[in-house]
């Protein structure tokens, strides 16, 4: 049990300290984070590190940075402070060309899915192979097939755009896209967010299948209980630019912090 879970279960915060195993070879860590906006700290001391191989979720209220951390992961953004690593690199020491090579290692779905509205889905799936890749047509149409096969979409949805998608559609071509470069990281901005519930839950499905089917570590953002329960096997709580939980579902579930009991209590 980590020092962030036992601070929750007496309901104190968390100093944000929680000591990280093996920061150099996790797939991904963030250390000592600190990210200041609209004049207040964001995160102010929030560590974690990801083994491979987890699928782990990023929770908390709304304003409590969620999306602002995963940008600072993917090198979108950096932090005013502390240290943020992707398979044992420090982001911050990269050249453009060396951030650009890590990129190939990781898949990333925004939480509007981000997709080219005047392309096709295949034209979108492609996108990130041919800046990257030099593929003859044929085999760059079969790799297409293939991710959009994965991610659960039906081939026929190859030529439509974005706008003839229904929103699950549009969420399973994001993550086709994001599977393009055959990555061992991905990180996903709130997967389920405007889906039905139905929706909601076989997309958890293929996530789960894929994560372990390739390997693959996961680290997502989300509100769902549903997406927790079913997918996840990790939850990391942030409140007030703290960590202040850390641990499976059901060890965190059980934490004394009032914001985390109110979270929970939904589900009661």
């Amino acid at each position: 049990m980590t020092a962030t879970l036992t601070a929750a279960r007496n309901g104190q915060a968390s100093p944000g300290t929680a000591a990280l195993t093996a920061t150099q070879t996790a797939v991904v860590a963030a250390e000592g984070v600190r990210t200041r906006l609209g004049g207040r700290w964001v995160h102010d001391g929030v560590s974690f590190a990801v083994p491979r191989g987890q699928v782990a979720a990023l929770i908390g209220g709304s304003g409590t940075g969620k999306t602002v951390l995963l940008r600072e992961l993917t090198g979108l953004e950096r932090p005013i402070e502390g240290r943020v690593r992707l398979f044992g690199q420090d982001l911050a020491g990269l050249s453009p060309a060396a951030l650009n090579d890590l990129r190939r290692r990781f898949g990333l779905l925004f939480q509007d899915g981000a997709l080219f509205s005047n392309l096709s889905v295949a034209e979108n799936v492609a996108a990130p192979i041919v800046e990257q890749i030099r593929l003859p047509a044929d085999l760059l149409c079969e790799v297409v097939n293939l991710k959009l096969s994965l991610a659960g979409l039906p081939l026929e949805a190859a030529h439509r755009r974005p706008s003839e998608l229904s929103g699950g559609m549009r969420k399973r071509a994001a993550l086709a896209r994001a599977l393009a470069l055959e990555p061992e990281l991905l990180f996903l901005d709130e997967p389920t967010a405007g889906l039905d519930p139905i929706g909601g839950r076989e997309f958890d499905r293929t996530l789960r299948i894929l994560a372990d089917s390739l390997g693959l570590t996961v680290l997502l953002t989300t509100h769902d209980l549903d997406t927790l329960y079913d997918l996840v096997d990790r939850v990391i709580v942030l409140h007030e630019g703290k960590v202040i939980a850390d641990g499976t579902v059901a060890e965190v579930a059980r934490a004394a912090h009032p914001w985390i009991r109110s979270y929970f209590s939904t589900r009661q």
